[in-house]
């Protein structure tokens, strides 16, 4: 399919059929439209939804956020998994005030200097809030470009995959066009497709169900009621799993999402 082809394709799902009415599309704000783009890190969109309109009250602006202790934001967070990834949002969040007064950066390259915004976080949001001509891959549009210019190849690159959108992008619309890639594709996975395992280093991920990060999640779950000691929480999945809970309570420590105070761990103030 040629670059010209596959543009139409895509304009003419969007136009159809597209997400219009997603509320961080709703919005021009580097700083909603970072939330959303760290809440939906491996979480899909219809659960993001409540938890982001949930947050933006809680903390609608980039200097609220800031602010607030850690605790309140992890306890906002609950619920979506991988709780890191708050904490590195409050930190952006901080480093926007300390460091830029407040005013988000405009290009991705300087947005991905904030703490814990990779690439594509960063091209997100330049593009998203800005309009920039920034090139976004994620699983949808890696699954459009590959149903559409890698029929049949066995193992593709997400560098073959940017040299191909590079040249199907229009110049002008950079934040349509990123928002009609991914529904588009999300469609095609929806109908079945499935490009995953031709994606060069790609690796399926892991079962919730008795994982590491199951643990974690029963860890804060639970210390968002209030702090607790060390030996219930490590029984708290039974006792067979009372190692990995352990381990589970020395990485969120390392990582400062808990601390120990007294006896009794509960979430950082």
């Amino acid at each position: 399919m040629s670059s010209t082809s596959f543009r139409s394709a895509v304009w003419e799902y969007y136009k159809k059929y597209g997400r219009h009415s997603l509320p961080w599309r709703k919005t021009r704000d580097p700083y909603k439209i970072l939330v959303s783009e760290v809440m939906l890190q491996q979480t899909q969109v219809e659960r993001v939804i409540p938890y982001y309109e949930d947050f933006i009250r809680t903390f609608p602006d980039v200097g609220t956020l800031a602010k607030a202790p850690l605790a309140k934001v992890l306890v906002a967070w609950q619920g979506l998994g991988y709780n890191r990834r708050a904490k590195m949002l409050h930190e952006a969040a901080k480093a926007v005030v300390k460091q830029h007064g407040g005013k988000f950066p405009k290009s991705a390259t300087e947005l991905e200097e904030l703490p814990g915004v990779g690439p594509y976080t960063a091209r997100a949001v330049a593009a998203f809030a800005y309009n920039t001509h920034d090139i976004l891959i994620e699983t949808n549009i890696r699954t459009a470009a590959m149903q559409h210019f890698f029929p049949r190849k066995k193992t593709v690159s997400d560098k073959e995959i940017e040299r191909t959108l590079k040249a199907a992008a229009p110049i002008d619309k950079a934040r349509e066009w990123n928002w009609a890639l991914m529904d588009y594709g999300a469609a095609l996975k929806r109908a079945g497709v499935k490009t995953n395992a031709r994606v060069k280093g790609y690796a399926k991920q892991a079962k919730f169900d008795g994982s590491f990060r199951q643990a974690r999640g029963a860890v804060l779950r639970s210390l968002a009621v209030g702090p607790m000691p060390s030996k219930k929480l490590t029984m708290l999945l039974g006792r067979e799993r009372e190692e990995q809970m352990k381990g589970a309570l020395a990485s969120l420590t390392k990582e400062g999402l808990i601390v120990l105070k007294k006896g009794k761990f509960g979430l950082p103030g």
